[in-house]
């Protein structure tokens, strides 16, 4: 997508401050972080949802994921959580419409949380349903 922030930093066009390159993801620091040390990881073809990117691609994000957070870990950063966050469609957050995985260092006092709604607690058959719905359609997946 020739209008995609994250497509112009794949290609040169944007400069970034890269962490980690490979033929299928790029992974850079966030130009406007969470905390210090927030990093972005994306894949190299323009997706905006992750069910419509390749396994491959999912599979080494997750995994640079992993060894960015112990990076991070062993740092002088040394954040005392770590958060990785992927929002999938403009509802959840996602604001940049090309999938990427945000890796936050987290600590006690960095005022950044989740907050969830205090809605009504499902009831156990209710959690069954919605299990049986989603179940058979990972069957046909």
């Amino acid at each position: 997508m020739e209008d995609c922030i994250f497509c112009k930093i794949i290609k040169g066009e944007i400069p970034s401050s890269k962490i980690y390159e490979d033929d299928k993801v790029l992974a850079f620091l966030d130009a406007n972080p969470i905390n210090r040390g927030h990093i972005l990881i994306i894949p190299k073809v323009h997706q905006q949802f992750i069910t419509d990117l390749d396994d491959l691609f999912l599979e080494k994000m997750i995994i640079i994921a992993k060894k960015i957070n112990k990076a991070l870990r062993e740092s002088e950063i040394k954040p005392e959580a770590v958060n990785l966050l992927l929002s999938d469609g403009e509802v959840a957050g996602q604001e940049i419409f090309h999938s990427h995985l945000h890796v936050i260092p987290r600590f006690k006092e960095d005022n950044f949380n989740f907050s969830f709604p205090s809605n009504e607690k499902p009831t156990k058959e209710d959690l069954d349903k919605v299990a049986t719905e989603i179940k058979q359609k990972l069957k046909s997946l």
